[in-house]
Parts: C-alpha cells; structure tokens; sequence
C-alpha cells in the first residue's frame, strides 16, 4: 500500500528550526518516531470547562434540528466509533435511534466521518472544504438533509431558556451578548476538540511499554509499514491530510476536485484516521464497504496492482486488521451522554451494540 490512503470511513507536527527531533529509544517501529500531539486551540476559541460543557450539551441537545429530534450526536455517537455505523447518515425525519436499522427520507450524501481526534484534522470534511471546526459546525445546519435549522433561529430559541443564558454566560463572560452563532461553533468546536484517542496501546508501547502489543499485533505494525500503509496513514495520528482516489464510489461524487477545481483531484477523498477505526464501520466515504477485513483487503489489491505493495498472504492481512483494532483502539476520552439538556427535549437514542 505504499503511497496508498486506507481511506476508511473514517501528522507529524513541524517543528521549528530551533527545536530538535524528539528522541526515542522505545521498543522497535518500523517508520520515525513522532509524539503523540498536543491539542492546540484556536487563538479566538480558547477552550474552558464552562465552554466544553455548553458544547457537549449542544452537541447532544436536538433543539438544533428542524424535526427537534436529531441532534449532532444521531450522526456522530460515541456508541458507533463517533459516527453512526451506516453507510449514509439519516437526518431530519428519520426514524428508529443511531445505528443499523435507522431509516428516512433524509440522506447524507457521504458517510459520517469520525470525530476521534478531529482536534487534529485541517481542513475538515472528506472533500476538505471547511477550514476549521467552528466552521464545520455550521454545514450540517445549513445541510436541509441533516439538522435544516437556520442558525440565526437556533440562536433565538437559545435565548428564551434560562438555563442556556446561564450556560453562554458562564462560557462567555467577557461578551456582552453571549448567546450568538459565533459563539454556538465555539461552543461545539471546543466539545469536539476534547474527542482524543491518545492512549491506544501502540502509545503505551512506544512510551516503553515493549508487552502493550502481542506477538500477532506486532507482525501487523510491521506489515502495516512493510506494505506502505503508513505513508498515508501517517503515526503517531495514523492519518494525513493527503486526499487519494481509492476507487471507491461513482464517478458521480468528485471529491476534492468540488473544492479545488483541480482535475487530480478528482474521486479523491481525505485520508481519515485509523485510531479507534474497529468502531466506526462502514468505511470510505461512501460507506461501501462493511468490514475492516474488507477495506484492508481492497487497498493491499489495489496497491499490488499499481506495483507499490507484494500480494498479502489472507494471514498477513488478518494480522494488520489486528494492528489496527488492537494496537489503535482507545476509548477512554469518550464522550458523556447527559440524561438530559436544557432545551427539556428528549435526547436521542441508540441502538444496542455489543461490546467489544
């Protein structure tokens, strides 16, 4: 897969001229060794617990949805890998909660991606045409297939709850006027840059820990590098903000080109993050294919065909589905679901999932 994007659906900081590579001197990877990094927040966003607070319950409350029973949390659950585990999400007018099974009138044109780490992720979206979370938080409202809700009428009911005055103010404090669109993407957007996987057991091996990935998980890293997967899916983040075209989809949807008006870009997409990938099935962006099995499967033949990767024995490639679901799974930054939000609106359900 060298030169390849897994691109499932679903970085290396640069340093000054100053600052030196960090050193490392933990058990043996098979690509440089970066740290996992740090959030940064926007310089006009600073993050604060009072401000989380009031974006997660935004992010659950469906107060921001014309049917006041979708919220951000229907597409993007922490029950499904932060996504919804269908191939495209159904909005407004949907029934039956987040999962499999949900159905309606209402789809996505993309698959949901992942929210783990999104922290790290600029641009955002598959096609990369918003710059910033605070941003992005405003698509799915304007979209009339998700939340349809003017953003201005969002702000304005907002306003008649007490208890959302109370929670702006606290966020807010040096505003005169807090409760605001400008303030809403904020909100969200510092909510959502607390969605972090940095604690997989490949972490906790590099950090020393030589016994934090079996026998087979470790064959699957090196097979992971072996077969070139990494040049894309790039550690310690496993993503790039490359866009390739994997040959998924029809010619229907351009991809980046949409964006750019560049003709290489044409059908490619982002190249989305592998931590905590087990949870977020279907993968690429249009939810096409069912299992991590399946999508590994589709990128080794579509590298050995363009000559970048040798064939993968069925064996090799169960060991970096291993890799991946093993040695970049961590779930323990996790949202929590309130029971309740200030709008008195039901908070949108799940399907069950068996825990894995």
């Amino acid at each position: 897969m060298r030169g390849a994007a897994l691109a499932l659906g679903l970085c290396v900081l640069g340093c000054g001229a100053a600052e030196e590579e960090p050193r490392y001197d933990g058990p043996p990877i098979p690509w440089p060794y970066a740290a996992f990094p740090k959030v940064a927040d926007p310089a006009d966003n600073p993050s604060s617990p009072a401000k989380v607070e009031l974006g997660r319950l935004l992010f659950y409350d469906p107060v921001l949805s014309t049917d006041r029973a979708v919220a951000c949390a229907t597409c993007h659950s922490e029950i499904w890998g932060m996504s919804d585990g269908l191939a495209l999400s159904v909005g407004v007018g949907g029934e039956g909660p987040t999962g499999p099974g949900r159905t309606g009138p209402n789809l996505t044109r993309r698959n949901a991606q992942t929210l783990w780490n999104v922290a790290f992720r600029s641009p955002i979206f598959w096609d990369g045409r918003t710059e910033t979370l605070e941003e992005q938080v405003l698509a799915p409202l304007a979209d009339p297939a998700e939340l349809g809700r003017d953003p201005a009428e969002v702000v304005g009911e907002l306003a008649s709850i007490p208890k959302y005055v109370e929670l702006f103010e606290a966020a807010f404090p040096a505003d005169p006027a807090p409760v605001g669109v400008e303030n809403l993407t904020r909100a969200i957007g510092a909510f959502e840059r607390t969605i972090v996987a940095g604690r997989t057991a490949y972490d906790h091996y590099t950090a020393g820990d030589a016994g934090a990935l079996s026998e087979e998980t470790l064959r699957g890293m090196f097979l992971f590098g072996e077969a070139g997967c990494a040049s894309c899916h790039t550690a310690p983040l496993f993503e790039s903000e490359r866009y390739e075209n994997r040959g998924i989809g029809g010619p229907e949807d351009l991809g980046r080109f949409e964006v750019t008006q560049n003709d290489a870009d044409r059908g490619a997409f982002r190249v989305p993050t592998l931590r905590n990938v087990r949870s977020s099935e279907p993968y690429f962006h249009d939810g096409s294919v069912a299992t991590l099995e399946d999508a590994v499967a589709h990128e080794v033949g579509r590298s050995v065909a363009d000559g970048s990767s040798r064939a993968l024995a069925p064996d090799e490639i169960a060991a970096i589905v291993r890799f991946l679901d093993k040695g970049l799974t961590d779930q323990s930054e996790e949202p929590s679901r309130p029971k309740h939000v200030p709008s008195g609106l039901p908070v949108p359900v799940d399907g069950f999932r068996v825990p894995r």
